[in-house]
């Protein structure tokens, strides 16, 4: 997952999941469950009950139906499993607030007959573990279920709150441990499976999944998908409404609701080119189609690599291109993370900082250096200053094996940024062509697998220091791995486009003097963004009206400028802004950027007056994930205790 281009560390925000910078929700982790205190260390995950070591899920046979009015989805979920250990008598599972009917098992006669089953009590974040008596290991069990209409990990809009507002709409965000609120499973990366799916659902609702869907298949309210490919629960991923498909090219388009679909398709039109690019670099994609589905601005982040099928914002699409390393960014995700991923929490920087270091390949490739120059700027300037606020272990790409910690711990920018930064660490030293070589040598050597950071570490000791002696040292790669903060090795990036915006900010803040509008109306999303994020912690009012008669910041429809602009105001004390603040927060349900808004306005009385208002009013429309961010910031600044925000 990825928050388009740019890194925004709210501090009080701990990422609990996804692909994205987005992915943050506020508040700590699990405590670890008991029936998992003596798992080993480097297997080991936190956030689920489940018990891969003695019998696997392989595949997985949903049938599903969608029911709008009640909120929920119902039917059941086969699984056809490996049983690992000729000892184990039962298949523990990963649930949250669903209702369990009945739970089956094949015997070898293909006569199914009743397993008993218990359900326990709802740990607040991780769910309730489901414990299945199998002590004849059947080869498939079948669980028939409901979800709750408050599923964490299912959104269920009404027409209102749609691009179209005629259908109501549904989406899943299965990252991190959500996936467990609409099937259960074993909801752990350390698991891949295979799946298929029957989906009914109303005539008037497109049904799509993370799968393989057919862009000339009819609306009729009847659905089938396979997806031939494991991955792991976190890619499970389905949708229902509005939809219509727009193609790219032969083997890329876009699914949207009718108002959107051309200008998202117009928008996108370069993801055949970075498909290509991407293959030319580290290998063929894998995954058959790469087609995008595009959200209600209720998403809440800003994008979700599901396989075949990445979600994305509608917050992207601005016109002009300049955020598309967003889809650079899920893309990439093709190779980093769907096809190797991490195995544990611990291990999301081989996700998302190897991912961002594609991403930023891609833009090279596709629009030049000196962009993805900027954008690695505007990323690493962020993270120099923030990392330092960080806990100390925070500060570590990953953590060591034999440290047990929460999820949260290992989930902040620095899984995106230093990841990438020492992706380019190691380019620069080994040199790119060897590097490249060595990079796709890695997502060969472990497609459609699970690693931990050791299993990297010992591949990347073999195939690159030890290949080429002398270029970096095992005590580089440690302190780049589990160090804390930023490598003096780190390689520096130079952008003479930033220099110039840095000497026209400080023209203005010294002088008073804007920059010629001949230079501005040149300036792209990244431009505009590091000339606010360079501004001093708060201006004049006089200063902040004179920014905004000249450049119109106030009711930008650019978020990445919004959400730098509205907390300067305001911080700033810039009650001219409140209204299109208001709006903005109102309209957008992606948690990047609109905690940055909230956290500022809940720092005095009057905006936290203003915060509680907008969030009464915008709330129906918030993603569960976004509700719990938003409701921990308010309840912090009440002096409140607010419901942890499930992971």
């Amino acid at each position: 997952m990825r928050s388009s281009i740019l890194t925004f560390c709210v501090a009080a925000a701990v990422i609990a999941g996804g692909c994205s910078r987005d992915a943050a929700p506020a508040g700590d982790t699990a405590a670890t469950p008991d029936a998992e205190a003596a798992a080993p260390v480097t297997e080991y995950d936190s956030l689920s009950y489940a018990q891969p070591d003695q019998v696997r899920i392989e595949d997985l046979a949903l049938e599903l139906a969608v029911d709008f009015d009640n909120k929920q989805l119902a039917g059941s979920a086969t699984y056809q499993l490996d049983w690992i250990d000729p000892d184990a008598t039962q298949l523990v599972l990963d649930t949250r607030d669903l209702t369990i009917e009945k739970v089956v098992g094949e015997r070898s006669d293909d006569k199914w007959v009743d397993l008993k089953f218990d359900l326990a009590e709802p740990d607040e974040r991780l769910g309730s573990k489901l414990t299945i008596q199998a002590p004849q290991q059947p080869e498939r069990i079948r669980v028939t279920y409901e979800t709750s209409p408050e599923a964490s990990g299912l959104q269920w809009l009404t027409p209102a709150m749609t691009e179209g507002g005629e259908q109501p709409f549904m989406f899943s965000q299965s990252q991190q441990i959500h996936a467990r609120s609409w099937v259960p499973l074993q909801d752990t990366p350390r698991v891949r499976f295979t799946y298929t799916a029957h989906v009914t659902s109303p005539e008037d609702a497109m049904v799509l999944m993370s799968a393989d869907n057919d862009p000339k298949a009819e609306r009729d309210g009847d659905y089938s998908f396979k997806m031939p490919q494991a991955i792991p629960s976190y890619l499970l991923a389905i949708a229902a409404g509005d939809l219509v498909f727009e193609p790219i090219n032969e083997r890329s388009g876009v699914w949207a609701e009718p108002a959107m679909v051309e200008k998202a398709a117009a928008e996108f039109a370069d993801t055949g080119k970075m498909i290509d690019a991407t293959e030319a670099m580290y290998g063929p994609y894998r995954w058959e189609r790469y087609d995008m589905l595009v959200l209600p601005p209720s998403f809440p982040y800003g994008g979700m690599e599901n396989p075949r099928l990445s979600f994305i914002t509608p917050t992207v699409i601005v016109g002009d291109g300049s955020l598309v390393s967003l889809i650079a960014h899920e893309l990439a995700h093709s190779w980093s993370g769907n096809l190797v991923t991490f195995s544990s929490p611990k291990d999301q920087w081989l996700n998302e900082g190897i991912t961002t270091y594609v991403e930023n390949r891609i833009v090279e490739s596709l629009y030049g250096k000196e962009r993805a120059d900027m954008e690695f700027v505007i990323a690493r300037n962020e993270l120099r200053e923030t990392i330092g606020e960080m806990e100390p272990q925070a500060q570590s790409l990953a953590i060591r094996p034999d440290v047990q910690v929460k999820a949260g711990d290992t989930l902040t920018a620095v899984a995106y940024d230093k990841g990438a930064w020492f992706m380019q660490f190691l380019e620069q030293r080994f040199g790119r062509e060897a590097f490249d070589e060595y990079l796709r040598g890695y997502f060969d050597h472990f497609a459609f697998q699970s690693i931990p950071t050791t299993t990297f570490v010992e591949y990347t000791q073999k195939n690159l220091l030890d290949k080429y002696p002398g270029k970096v040292t095992e005590a580089e790669l440690d302190e780049w791995v589990y160090g804390t903060g930023i490598p003096d090795s780190a390689p520096e990036t130079e952008s003479p486009r930033m220099d110039a915006v840095d000497t026209a900010r400080k023209a203005w803040l010294d002088a008073g003097t804007l920059p010629e509008a001949s230079v501005t109306e040149a300036w792209t999303t990244q431009e505009w963004v590091h000339f606010l994020e360079g501004m001093p912690e708060t201006l004049t009012t006089e200063q902040l009206a004179a920014l905004d008669a000249a450049y119109e910041f106030t009711g930008t429809p650019n978020g990445e400028i919004a959400m730098r602009w509205y907390p300067l105001a305001v911080r700033s004390g810039y009650g001219e802004a409140n209204d299109e603040i208001a709006a903005f927060l109102k309209k957008i349900g992606r948690r990047k950027l609109i905690m940055p808004t909230y956290e500022a306005l809940v720092k005095t009385p009057e905006g936290l007056a203003l915060a509680e208002s907008t969030f009464a009013e915008a709330r129906p429309g918030y993603h569960p994930i976004t509700t719990g961010s938003v409701e921990a910031v308010i309840a912090e600044a009440k002096g409140e205790d607010a419901a942890p925000v499930r992971d």
